[in-house]
């Protein structure tokens, strides 16, 4: 499996750095990740739907622990990337507003 696009759009918020969408293969897309700062540092949540007791199940998500882990560390990457494009004046700063439909690409190609 190839992760042959990543979007990143950041936030201005506390906890949600990002959200982030993933394209596999050049032919399925996985929208709604989030990037999220936690207590020990960056983890990615899978996108979520409510269910009617209140909890959440994960729409999309990996089967095994090294595959989350392959793909949480290529999603992070992509995100650090996309910070350095804002340090740098690339790309604008984040908007606490940010729309995760309208993210720009991160490419494999921009990331090595």
């Amino acid at each position: 499996m190839n992760i042959s696009e990543i979007r990143i759009t950041l936030r201005d918020d506390n906890k949600l750095k990002a959200f982030a969408s993933i394209t596999l293969e050049n032919a399925f897309v996985i929208r709604g990740l989030k990037i999220i700062e936690g207590s020990s540092g960056l983890f990615i949540a899978m996108p979520s739907r409510k269910r009617k007791d209140g909890t959440f199940q994960d729409i999309a998500h990996p089967i095994n622990m090294s595959t989350r882990k392959w793909m949480e560390n290529q999603v992070i990457a992509a995100y650090r990337l996309e910070i350095q494009r804002v340090e740098n004046g690339e790309v604008p700063p984040p908007t606490r507003n940010a729309d995760f439909d309208g993210d720009r690409e991160a490419t494999m190609e921009e990331r090595f």
